[in-house]
């Protein structure tokens, strides 16, 4: 399937603008394009309730946006959004983000606004995710009814962060995750796989550009390959929760997911693997900007209902 032609058209004009890409930028240029495509997308919609407040890091604190719908919550969403552990935050695009999959599951959608790199360095991103994590677990009877599933998910960086979350949850003794969703998400620092060196995927999020965010979150190349910062090298994925792994078709990062998918698989762990057909990577969180962000919550927002349901009918396998 071609590249879709909305998101065909969108590359075209940010190269007319001629503005540098993100690995030719400092932290703080890539870090002003933020507003504009949230400017781009406008306010997401109404929800239930919103809260604003601060948690205990790890020799700091970090915000949460907890955004309730109306009516009675069916899960609890800790979200943890992407930008390459360097750009992104739970004020911009991903308000929206979170609103909408309130909004589309009917579950109360906790958004997690780790703190990021370079400023913030690797652990700082999953010391935070996990302290969101045990916030959200500590709380759950503010936030829906006893009982209801407890689900972690994320896209690109935050998938990465949510997959760990899985990882340190099983291996802490820490909340019990139900589900995990995990976007387009990086799991391997290994950079050479097919879908990263094919020069069709070289597109908003590119080769060079994942060079550059690992370099400002985590500089020891030899320390990426540890199962916190790539969690496709975890010694075990036995014993996670079932998952939804859903890809982008234009994506240096489609091969990792994938082999996430295969290893979860393999490990015994329910397992559905979706591709998103003619997009590329960061289309999720382009509301009102690419029609395939339409496409990609409706698809999350659908796998995480069946799952809720064939939670509440005491049933959780494969859905």
């Amino acid at each position: 399937m071609p590249l879709e032609p909305v998101s065909r058209a969108f590359l075209a004009e940010l190269a007319a603008a001629e503005g540098p890409a993100i690995h030719e930028s400092t932290p703080a240029i890539a870090r002003m394009s933020g507003p504009v495509l949230a400017g781009l997308s406008g306010p997401g919609p109404a929800v239930g309730s919103v809260r604003n407040l601060r948690v205990d890091g790890s020799g700091g604190t970090f915000r949460v946006r907890v955004l309730q719908p109306e009516g009675t919550p069916r899960a609890i969403i800790v979200y943890y959004h992407g930008g390459g552990w360097v750009l992104g935050d739970i004020d911009l695009q991903y308000d929206h983000v979170g609103r909408r999959l309130a909004n589309m599951t009917q579950s109360t959608v906790v958004l997690v606004n780790y703190r990021k790199a370079p400023e913030h360095p690797f652990p700082t991103a999953v010391e935070d995710g996990y302290a969101g994590l045990e916030w959200a677990a500590g709380h759950a009877a503010e936030l829906a009814p006893a009982g209801v599933p407890l689900i972690v998910a994320g896209d690109s960086a935050g998938g990465n962060i949510a997959a760990v979350m899985t990882l340190w949850a099983r291996d802490k003794a820490g909340p019990r995750i139900d589900y995990q969703v995990l976007v387009y998400p990086v799991t391997d620092c290994a950079t050479d796989t097919p879908s990263y060196l094919a020069p069709e995927n070289q597109l908003l999020l590119s080769r060079d550009t994942m060079l550059w965010f690992w370099g400002h979150y985590l500089a020891d190349e030899a320390a990426r390959t540890h199962p916190d910062a790539s969690p496709l090298r975890a010694a075990s994925h036995a014993g996670l929760p079932p998952a939804l792994v859903y890809v982008a078709q234009y994506d240096p990062l489609h091969d990792e997911g994938v082999a996430y998918a295969k290893a979860l698989e393999d490990s015994g762990v329910p397992v559905t693997l979706a591709e998103a057909g003619g997009q590329m990577h960061a289309y999720f969180q382009m509301a009102g900007i690419l029609p395939g962000q339409e496409e990609g919550m409706a698809v999350v927002a659908g796998h995480i209902d069946r799952f809720v349901t064939a939670f509440a009918e005491g049933s959780v396998s494969h859905v």
